[in-house]
């Protein structure tokens, strides 16, 4: 069975501000996800939150991690994995390169 996954590009680097979030559609069907840069690396995640499907564009970036802005559950920016209640399961992470100053995603 072969993947087909495949690295769709995002945007460019400065399009996400440091400490900030882009919410880009990208991919065939194009689908919602949220770059977000901290400690001048851009991570890609789910853009809801996995406790209340809250949306994270408007969550606090912090020194690798991102803050739902509805209940403050934290996410590790790198695994998704939450660092407090009241989330308990994980957001979904996607491999990011950047290659010329433009972010690619794979999906």
């Amino acid at each position: 069975m072969t993947s087909s996954k495949r690295f769709w590009p995002a945007g460019k680097v400065g399009d996400v501000p440091e400490g900030g979030t882009r919410l880009v559609r990208i991919g065939e069907p194009a689908r919602p996800v949220l770059l977000c840069r901290s400690g001048g690396q851009i991570h890609a995640i789910s853009p809801w939150c996995s406790h209340a499907e809250q949306e994270l564009a408007c969550g606090l970036v912090r020194e690798g991690w991102i803050a739902c802005p509805a209940h403050g559950a934290r996410f590790d920016l790198a695994s998704g994995e939450p660092l407090n209640p009241p989330a308990s399961v994980p957001l979904a992470t996607y491999p990011v390169e950047v290659e010329g100053g433009t972010v690619f995603v794979e999906l």
